[in-house]
């Protein structure tokens, strides 16, 4: 214990210090050499724009570039981090008008060329530099064509110099979303200067590594997100596409990945076509998506009802999905919430029960509350979330300390279904466990459910709350005897009741939007555990 605080100076002292120390290198005349070394002066494969219309949010109405000045482009001053990404990151090249005048395109890149040949922290960002990447050369035919040779050979030189650059950087990068923009962009090098094959068997090898790092053995990203699951998919069709339109061989380990990937996507979003609001993922309508794979002949199925730690139950008119999975190791917990056995529940495509979503804006304790047990259709107990998260050096939150699923059992029958799982994570601060069951029966439409504190401490009384969050336009209302709760969805009721504790509205966040939030209203019952084994009962049944 003597030696725990100045070995945590320590250390983080050298990590400053090597901070510091790269900082210099990376601005130095040596480095600038290294990434300066040219392979290839030729733009052999030169990709279709289109490709990339499952990332690119276009505009409807497009914009000619000879509207903006291409001298005042790179002088704007006090200019937003988001915008100043946005400019130099040259993805909204993509809403350019295609008529727009090469020539002026080609100036505003000769003019950022000459502002930026050299290193800076700024414009240089790894995953500004990927995207600019691939913007600049998915672009070409006004970024490239007709272009007089000595454009041609700083363009060639740039891509070159900022590909080697993201070499250089991609182990060090800390996001997966960046490490797979960075292999993506580093692909494409290789592909379109195609006599440098270290550029596309580096890249290739980078992916592979993200493969078998971040994915686990279903297929589904270990963080467990949603989001991310999607965000995977979109890059590696758009890899293999871009390998396989310059007429390159196909990895395997792409055509498999893509594969288990898909399979997650069937189970999480095109068997419902609703937006599950679990660990990160928000409202993302993914109809456009859809669209994109058919036009590209991409068909996936799963008919499973238990998949990565998920659990869905459904028929024509009713879907039922429970998180029974674990927390995520630390290293992939930057968006996960601690909503073990959350729940939702999808009423004729109407969001019936609902999780709050996940908050990413630059709200700090937004995020924090976004990410704990009361945002979630679950329990919680003495306020305390199921998970616990720490800030780490770079302000994020992960994981400190995570929970297992103890028991699951699953039944899907045509008049009756049930989900019974369990997890730890009260285990360890209150010597409880959280057991949750849900029985929906069909022909009554009528959901059961009992959540269950098993208190290996019986002497001591535990207040809990369980919540059924609500979407925002949602009504609910109280019956004069306060004994149930009405929910009115749209041309839909439901009747909520607990027969053994009180049953209460109360007011919330909702954060189903990405980065912002609105107010919603929840259900609650709340109450103390007491004896060794609580069952808290309740029932949710349709009216009308």
């Amino acid at each position: 214990m003597i030696f725990k605080n100045p070995l945590k100076y320590f250390n983080q002292f050298s990590n400053n210090f090597l901070h510091q120390f790269r900082k210099i290198y990376l601005k130095s005349n040596f480095y600038d050499k290294k990434i300066s070394k040219i392979y290839n002066d030729k733009l052999e494969y030169k990709p279709s724009p289109h490709l990339l219309s499952s990332l690119i949010k276009y505009q409807s109405k497009k914009f000619k570039i000879d509207d903006l000045s291409s001298e005042m482009l790179w002088n704007q001053k006090n200019i937003s981090e988001k915008e100043f990404k946005r400019l130099n990151n040259f993805f909204w090249f993509f809403s350019l008008d295609l008529k727009s005048s090469k020539k002026t395109t080609q100036t505003i890149v000769h003019n950022w060329i000459k502002n930026n040949y050299k290193y800076n922290s700024k414009s240089w960002e790894f995953d500004i530099t990927a995207k600019r990447i691939i913007a600049l050369l998915s672009n070409y035919h006004l970024t490239f064509e007709n272009s007089d040779k000595e454009y041609q050979d700083n363009f060639n030189g740039i891509i070159q110099k900022q590909t080697n650059h993201l070499i250089q950087e991609i182990t060090k990068s800390k996001s997966i979303e960046d490490k797979i923009i960075g292999c993506a962009s580093i692909i494409l090098a290789g592909l379109c200067y195609q006599n440098e094959k270290n550029y596309l068997s580096y890249g290739l090898s980078a992916l592979k590594r993200v493969v078998d790092t971040s994915i686990d053995n279903q297929g589904f990203p270990k963080s467990r997100s949603i989001k991310q699951l999607i965000f995977y998919l979109k890059y590696f069709i758009l890899i293999r596409e871009w390998i396989k339109e310059s007429q390159s061989p196909i990895p395997e380990f792409i055509d498999e990945t893509i594969y288990y990937l898909g399979q997650g996507y069937a189970f999480m979003w095109q068997n419902i076509e609703t937006d599950l609001l679990f660990n990160g993922n928000n409202i993302s309508n993914n109809l456009e998506f859809d669209q994109y794979l058919k036009r590209l002949g991409y068909k996936f199925s799963n008919q499973s009802n238990d998949f990565s730690g998920y659990t869905i139950l459904k028929n024509k008119k009713i879907s039922l999905i429970m998180d029974i999975g674990p927390s995520p190791g630390k290293d992939f917990s930057k968006e996960y919430q601690s909503g073990a056995l959350s729940f939702e529940i999808v009423s004729n495509n109407k969001k019936l029960i609902s999780n709050c979503g996940y908050y990413n804006g630059n709200n700090i304790k937004l995020n924090e509350l976004s990410r704990s047990t009361a945002t979630h259709s679950t329990l919680l107990i003495e306020d305390n979330s199921s998970c616990k998260f720490l800030k780490n050096t770079r302000s994020k939150f992960e994981v400190e300390k995570g929970l297992k699923i103890l028991k699951k059992n699953i039944v899907h029958e045509k008049n009756y279904w049930k989900i019974n799982a369990a997890h730890d994570g009260y285990l360890k601060q209150f010597n409880s466990i959280h057991e949750r069951e849900i029985e929906f029966y069909p022909e009554q439409f009528k959901f059961v459910g009992n959540d269950k504190i098993i208190n290996k401490n019986s002497n001591k009384k535990l207040k809990f709350d369980i919540r059924f969050h609500l979407e925002p336009n949602t009504k609910v209302m109280k019956t004069q005897d306060k004994k149930a709760i009405l929910i009115d969805l749209e041309d839909e009721g439901w009747k909520f009741t607990c027969d053994n504790f009180d049953i209460n509205i109360d007011n919330g966040l909702y954060f189903g939007n990405k980065n912002s939030y609105t107010e919603n209203q929840n259900i609650f019952i709340t109450g103390f555990a007491a004896s060794e084994i609580e069952n808290i009962k309740w029932e949710l049944t349709k009216l009308r």
